[in-house]
C-alpha cells in the first residue's frame, strides 16, 4: 500500500539529514569541504530518483526561504547567489541523475559507487561553472578553487555514501519500507 504521508515524511527526513550533515565543514579559501555532498549521495542512493530528488529540492527551498540549513547554519537567496550556490543547485541534478542511473542498473555496491561518482562530477561541474561566473575567475582559477581540492575527498565521500546508502536501502527494501513510497 502506497502512502503519500509516508512519502512526505521520508522526503522531509532526507532533507533534514542533508541539513544536519551540511554543518560538518572543513574551511577552505573559496569553497569549504562539507557533509552536504555525502548526504545528497546517501539520500539519492537510499530514496531513489523521485524521493531523493524531492528531498534535495525541499532542502534547497528551505534554505532559499532563509532557514539556516546550508553550511554554517546559513540560509537565504544570497547563499544561492553566492560562490557556493552552483554546488547547491548541482545537488538537485546530482540526485536526479543518480536516481535515473540506479533505476536502470540497480542499487548494488558497485552501481552505487558509479552513481555517486557521476553525482560528484555533476555537482563539481555545476559548482565550478557558477564559481567562475560569480567570482569572475578564469577557468583555471575556478578549477583550482572549486574542483582540485575536492577530488580525493569527493571520491572518499562517494564511496562512503554508496556503501552506506546501499546497505540502508537493501535493509529498508527487506523490511518492505521503500515499497510504501508514493
Amino acid at each position: 500500500m502506497k502512502s503519500k504521508t509516508y512519502s512526505y515524511v521520508v522526503t522531509a527526513f532526507g532533507a533534514a539529514i542533508i541539513a544536519v550533515l551540511a554543518q560538518i565543514t572543513i574551511p577552505l579559501p573559496l569553497v569549504p569541504i562539507t557533509g552536504q555532498t555525502l548526504a545528497v549521495g546517501l539520500i539519492a542512493t537510499i530514496l531513489g530518483k523521485k524521493n531523493g530528488t524531492l528531498a534535495v529540492l525541499l532542502y534547497i527551498l528551505l534554505g532559499a526561504i532563509g532557514l539556516p540549513v546550508f553550511t554554517g547554519f546559513s540560509g537565504g537567496l544570497a547563499v544561492l547567489a553566492g560562490p557556493t550556490g552552483g554546488y547547491i543547485i548541482g545537488f538537485l541534478v546530482q540526485a536526479y541523475v543518480m536516481g535515473v542511473y540506479m533505476e536502470k542498473f540497480g542499487v548494488n555496491y558497485t552501481q552505487s559507487i558509479i552513481a555517486n561518482l557521476i553525482g560528484m562530477v555533476i555537482t563539481l561541474a555545476f559548482g565550478t561553472t557558477w564559481l567562475k561566473v560569480v567570482g569572475d575567475l578564469s577557468w583555471t582559477a575556478a578549477f583550482m578553487g572549486g574542483v582540485y581540492p575536492f577530488i580525493v575527498v569527493g571520491i572518499i565521500k562517494a564511496v562512503a555514501a554508496a556503501w552506506l546508502g546501499a546497505v540502508v536501502r537493501n535493509r529498508l527494501e527487506s523490511a518492505q519500507l521503500l515499497r510504501q513510497l508514493a
